[in-house]
């Protein structure tokens, strides 16, 4: 019998089920029956001549020889899509799918309106946005653009800054009638504040003054979550005061909803960044797409420019 060839259904296969470590799911992804996907991988390791899955009943992971192979598949497919589009031309290479992760709250209020604006302007690209609150790494889970707020350790990522976001102290009429309006920083101490859990060194907040110093308050609640909704949700029930971005809480501060706390102390402004991965950089729809958003996050309420030039996170 001959030897199988290494090819690139087969190829993408094993990628997708080395990311998704579920072969049932990667076969509802690629439409295609359990057993195409565990010939696939049959195939592949035979042509192969090395283990490159172990499987158990409930995960599939990677073996030493797979996650070296996995990273060379990854590259491989990127380069033959970037080829492909290189291929074609402007017009048709603005097709396919682009893969964005973004923090959710950030996500759900405002970046999902800046994807729909892109794709009225490029109907024939398709976006698989994924909302989470945690970092992920972008290559393993196929993320061509990530959108975070925060400082950055992806040194292997392509850094675009897009700006800094805002933040102010606020709470509802309903807490501060019931607690009192804070007049000084040291007001905060012993308050409710409602944190998240999943910032680091969110139990401390951080004010400058009008003549600059900072001072740090300890700060905590009996109300901690790891979702910026579920902190606006708290803070419009009067459950507690807190930090919030602008493009969090304008609305509900125009609204009346939410008023502004200790407005003559300020919030450190959070970078906002944009994250490439490096294979995927050249692919003509990613770049759209991540051209489109640095441009146009800058018009989010609170998000104020930075320069734009890509460089390398640090």
């Amino acid at each position: 019998m001959d030897k199988p060839d290494v090819s690139l259904e087969r190829l993408r296969t094993f990628v997708r089920v080395a990311e998704r470590g579920n072969l049932s799911a990667v076969a509802r992804e690629l439409g295609v029956g359990q057993s195409t996907v565990t010939r696939h991988l049959n195939e592949l390791e035979a042509a192969v001549g090395a283990p490159l899955l172990s499987r158990s009943t409930r995960r599939v992971s990677l073996t030493d020889e797979g996650r070296g192979y996995y990273a060379h598949g990854v590259r491989i497919l990127r380069l033959v899509e970037q080829a492909g589009d290189e291929a074609r031309s402007t017009h048709a290479a603005a097709a396919g799918t682009v893969r964005v992760s973004c923090t959710a709250a950030l996500g759900v209020l405002h970046v999902c309106r800046l994807i729909f604006a892109f794709q009225d302007r490029h109907p024939e690209i398709t976006v698989d946005l994924s909302l989470d609150d945690e970092r992920i790494d972008l290559v393993r889970e196929g993320i061509d653009i990530a959108l975070r707020l925060g400082p950055l350790t992806d040194s292997a990522m392509k850094l675009r800054a897009v700006g800094f976001s805002k933040r102010l102290l606020v709470a509802s009429p309903t807490y501060l009638a019931a607690r009192g309006r804070p007049r000084t920083p040291a007001d905060l101490v012993g308050a409710e504040g409602l944190r998240m859990s999943n910032i680091a060194g969110s139990d401390l907040l951080v004010l400058e003054g009008p003549d600059g110093e900072r001072c740090a308050i300890p700060f905590g609640g009996r109300f901690q979550v790891d979702h910026g909704l579920a902190v606006r949700e708290a803070l419009a029930a009067g459950r507690g005061f807190a930090p919030a971005h602008h493009w969090l809480v304008d609305d509900l501060v125009a609204a009346g909803t939410l008023e502004p706390i200790l407005t003559d102390h300020v919030l450190l402004p959070v970078p906002l960044s944009l994250l490439i991965a490096p294979e995927r950089a050249g692919v003509t729809r990613v770049r759209m797409l991540a051209d489109f958003l640095v441009e146009q996050a800058v018009h989010i309420p609170g998000i104020s420019a930075a320069p734009r030039s890509p460089s390398r996170a640090r």
